[in-house]
């Protein structure tokens, strides 16, 4: 008998998945509420512990919107780390046996939370660098800027299987294997949701971090567990993609914003959530990232200029031509035309503005709006 299993059962379990559902309350009594075994992945985002001693400010004087609320302050590293070991007991319980876990941290707590979940049984997969394409500054200037956070990808013990969508991955990176350093803006513009101009959550998740990681680890009709759902970023990413989604969230507030968020996002269509099954030189900005952050959606028609031929955009930066051919930008537009090969970027357009435009246009504003 292992540690997750002599851990004593003292809440009754739901006979019937919350499924769709928000659960308000403490993540760990919610947890034990739930059948074992019940949910196929967990994306955890649970608090940093930052210690930041005190209020930030900018050099023009301005105040810094960080992390200061109540359920990120802990008594000490010993009481974070019990408060660590307690959820990942309950979600070690209710994973299914093929199933993963997934959390994100910063150095203030992910070196603890790493350890928790060795010491618990589970085997850690990946490790996930996310590099913030426009990191907050480091105003004081005594440190280097913190422009990354890191995920540890997890199953539940060393020899369990688990879903990994390769050739998603391979596909949503222009054909070339998918590393394990992910670039994303942080969370801004109309995605960042605010309260009279104040920002509703601290540390929102930007979607695109959640579609990838949806995108890699499940599958159409698949149980999403968020244990500290904040705004619901795993909600309405999940929704979108066709994946059932549970959360679990204390604070009213974010409760309340999440619940509004998830009602107005869209589920992609059917033959949108299909992805490649079957298997030069990459460009700066691979297609599949326009699709995680919304400058293309899933189900957009693309078609080449003189609209010979039409494709429409699947849910992993995959096309689907009207004829049946599925391939990448550059694999089905050199498939459609006979050719030995095509460079997608030019080759496809999107209707904009009333007129067709190649969606290299997007790639460019995507690059405007992201590098330095």
């Amino acid at each position: 008998m292992g540690v997750i299993d002599k851990v004593a059962r003292a809440a009754p379990v739901a006979e019937v998945l919350p499924l769709d559902e928000i659960v308000i309350g403490d993540c760990i009594q919610a947890m034990r509420a739930l059948p074992a075994r019940s949910v196929d992945m967990i994306f955890a985002d649970p608090p940093y512990n930052l210690q930041l001693g005190g209020e930030l400010f900018r050099p023009d004087g301005s105040h810094v919107d960080a992390v200061t609320d109540d359920w990120d302050k802990f008594d000490s590293l010993k009481h974070y780390d019990a408060f660590t070991r307690a959820w990942l007991v309950e979600a070690h319980r209710v994973l299914k046996d093929d199933g993963t876990i997934w959390v994100i941290g910063s150095y203030h707590n992910i070196f603890r939370v790493g350890a928790a979940v060795q010491d618990l049984g589970y085997w850690i997969l990946n490790d996930i660098v996310w590099r913030k394409a426009n990191p907050m500054p480091n105003f004081k200037g005594t440190r280097f800027t913190n422009a990354h956070e890191t995920l540890i990808w997890a199953s539940k013990g060393e020899r369990a299987r688990y879903t990994f969508n390769y050739r998603s991955m391979k596909t949503l990176n222009d054909e070339l294997q998918m590393r394990s350093d992910w670039e994303f803006p942080i969370c801004g513009g109309p995605e960042r949701l605010k309260r009279d101009g104040a920002k509703i959550h601290p540390t929102q998740k930007p979607e695109a971090l959640l579609y990838r990681v949806l995108l890699a680890c499940t599958k159409p009709g698949d149980v999403v567990l968020d244990p500290f759902f904040g705004t619901g970023t795993t909600g309405a990413v999940a929704k979108r993609l066709g994946r059932r989604w549970i959360g679990i969230e204390r604070e009213p507030d974010y409760c309340a914003a999440a619940a509004e968020r998830i009602a107005a996002a869209l589920p992609l269509d059917e033959s949108a959530l299909a992805t490649m099954q079957s298997p030069r030189a990459a460009p700066k900005v691979a297609f599949g990232v326009l699709v995680e952050n919304g400058y293309l959606t899933p189900g957009a028609v693309l078609s080449d200029a003189k609209r010979r031929w039409r494709a429409k955009v699947r849910a992993d930066g995959s096309l689907l031509s009207d004829c049946g051919q599925v391939g990448s930008i550059h694999k089905l537009g050199a498939s459609l035309q006979g050719a030995p090969a095509c460079n997608g970027w030019t080759f496809w357009h999107h209707e904009a503005e009333g007129a067709l435009r190649p969606i290299d246009s997007l790639r460019q504003t995507y690059l405007l709006a992201t590098q330095p």
